[in-house]
């Protein structure tokens, strides 16, 4: 679509009201994807190992970042227990010793800066959103949302992102049609630290060194919200 970059982030008065402590980190840059390397797979498996030496079942969802996440939900009207943040679902995976599937670098190096921080983090194919801006809302009933490899997903009371065309992320899930994919070569990840684990600036650090590293990644921008 040959959109330029970056793409800025508007923060809506309800998620304002709800989530006061709220940063988002946007990165945005022009990426090569492809097959996951197995010096990236081997991140990713040495990141779930370490999570499952670390946290019981029972102590993922104390997490700082995870807890944040959780408390925003509840304070929108979400039952964190049935809609969980990605952040934590990959980190229950890990703990169960259950393994995730290849999907492709991006997606597996923002699966592994996920864990690796605590924060749910949306990765979209910047080149897919229509428009020049993204607003941070709250979800409604019966608004559609289909969410990669799950269908239609109930985003009431979510957190959600929206193009000029609806929702493309939520701290659970976002959509297919905003999905890296081996072909994307603009990227967006928006990395949603509802309360603070990894510090922001070693956060965005170690976020950028994976993309350089796995995605050849070239002028990349940085920006920073708050509410």
């Amino acid at each position: 679509m040959g959109k330029s970059l970056p793409v800025k982030i508007i923060i809506s008065d309800e998620i304002r009201q709800a989530a006061p402590g709220l940063q988002v980190v946007a990165i945005e840059a022009d990426v090569v994807n492809g097959a996951t390397t197995d010096e990236l797979w081997q991140e990713l498996e040495d990141e779930m190992a370490r999570i499952a030496a670390n946290y019981a079942m029972d102590q993922v969802n104390k997490r700082p970042g995870i807890a944040a996440t959780r408390v925003a939900y509840k304070a929108l009207g979400k039952e964190p227990n049935r809609y969980r943040p990605s952040s934590e679902a990959l980190c229950r995976r890990a703990v169960k010793g259950m393994g995730l599937y290849r999907i492709n670098a991006l997606v597996d190096l923002i699966n592994v800066l996920s864990m690796r921080t605590g924060y749910s983090i949306g990765g979209f194919d910047a080149g897919k959103i229509e428009g020049d801006e993204l607003v941070l809302g709250v979800g409604r009933e019966g608004e559609d949302f289909e969410a990669i490899g799950r269908g239609q997903l109930n985003i009431a009371f979510l957190p959600v992102y929206r193009d000029k065309v609806g929702g493309i992320g939520t701290p659970t899930s976002d959509v297919e049609r905003t999905k890296l994919t081996d072909e994307t070569t603009k990227l967006l990840i928006c990395i949603n630290i509802y309360g603070e684990e990894m510090p922001v600036d070693a956060t965005i650090e170690y976020a950028v060194s994976l993309i350089e590293k796995y995605s050849q990644a070239k002028n990349i921008t940085i920006n920073r919200y708050k509410p």
